[in-house]
């Protein structure tokens, strides 16, 4: 893949790190999601970007024994991180492969579902991840992917600390082909790459004092921080200067922090 084709959040060890503990906060949502598709035992299942864990042990928990899930991560360290993961879970039933999300390899038309979680809103071209994910589904599957949409990334009391990262950010992904609203256009994406029956649930978190994911855009800037001075968005006196505004301003109780608002949609294919 080229420079252009660089992952948001990047490969950093913390971000791995991150996205292990994001598995066990976001797992209650996940759940839910696979409760509405009701992914029988001995279904056949593929998480796209499944990142160091994803959503492989509850798959493997949906699809039972007699069942199947493969695992597509792009990231070599990912995959080694979730290959000891599952490892670790004994799921014998789990597969994590190395692999690019617009081209995976495998059979066309052969998974019960294919899904993938807060990856379309770190790339470029996400319309093309949509289709190779229809093009894997088998007839009458389902297709579900779980998305962010920037939109309502806020805090109240305002502060300029918050605003300008966010500007910064906004000006990072317009320069490499990523878009922060994916969320609000998946439905439609879903529908037109072939899905009937797309449903959709919104969810909006809020992150009070003490809970992990409240500092997600200091450890964003963290991921960024090379990229961001490399491309002269700002001065690195600066940015270091924004990033502890922004930490003081997390830090106070008083500060409400909101993310979201999240977006799962699924749909099925026709057949």
């Amino acid at each position: 893949m080229t420079e252009r084709d660089q992952y948001f959040l990047g490969y950093r060890r913390a971000e791995q790190e991150r996205l292990q503990q994001q598995a066990e906060q976001l797992a209650h949502e996940a759940a839910w999601l696979l409760d509405q598709i009701e992914l029988s035992s001995g279904a056949r299942a593929l998480e796209i970007g499944c990142g160091p864990r994803g959503c492989l042990d509850l798959l493997a928990a949906r699809v039972g024994p007699a069942g199947s899930v493969v695992g597509i991560e792009r990231s070599e360290e990912a995959v080694a991180l979730a290959r000891e993961f599952v490892a670790k879970r004994g799921l014998r039933n789990v597969e994590v492969l190395q692999g690019d999300a617009r081209s995976v390899g495998l059979a066309k038309a052969s998974f019960d579902l294919v899904t993938a979680r807060l990856v379309l809103v770190n790339v470029p071209s996400p319309e093309q991840i949509i289709s190779e994910a229809v093009t894997l589904a088998r007839p009458g599957g389902t297709v579900a992917f779980h998305e962010v949409d920037w939109v309502a990334v806020v805090c109240d009391p305002p502060d300029q600390a918050w605003t300008t990262l966010l500007e910064l950010f906004l000006r990072y992904t317009r320069g490499n082909g990523i878009d922060l609203y994916i969320g609000r256009k998946l439905p439609r994406l879903l529908r037109e790459a072939g899905l009937v029956d797309v449903r959709v649930n919104p969810i909006i978190h809020v992150h009070p004092p003490g809970d992990a994911r409240r500092t997600l855009l200091l450890d964003f800037g963290e991921n960024l921080r090379e990229r961001i001075l490399a491309q002269n968005l700002i001065a690195e006196k600066d940015f270091a200067a924004l990033m502890e505004g922004l930490r003081r301003h997390i830090e106070n109780p008083d500060t409400l922090v909101f993310v979201g608002p999240y977006v799962q949609a699924w749909g099925r294919k026709p057949g």
